[in-house]
C-alpha cells in the first residue's frame, strides 16, 4: 500500500498489518534459508520496506 492509503488506517489496523508483514518475512527467510532460493526475491525487498512505512506512520501517529 501506498503511504496515503495507510495513514487513512486506524492505529489497530496499521499493527495488525505490520504483524502480518513480520511474519511474512519471516517466512520468507526461512523457505529461502530451507530451499536455498525463492519463487521471487524481490518480496524480501518489498516486505521489509513495507515494514519500515509501517513503523514510520505509527511513530509519526503516535507523535501527533
Amino acid at each position: 500500500m501506498k503511504a496515503h492509503e495507510l495513514r487513512e488506517l486506524s492505529m489497530t489496523e496499521l499493527e495488525a498489518r505490520l504483524n502480518d508483514e513480520k511474519k511474512a518475512l519471516t517466512e520468507y527467510k526461512f523457505s529461502k534459508a530451507v530451499a536455498g532460493q525463492i519463487e521471487n526475491p524481490a518480496r524480501i525487498k518489498n516486505t521489509r520496506r513495507e515494514i519500515a512505512r509501517l513503523d514510520t506512520i505509527i511513530n509519526e501517529t503516535k507523535g501527533a
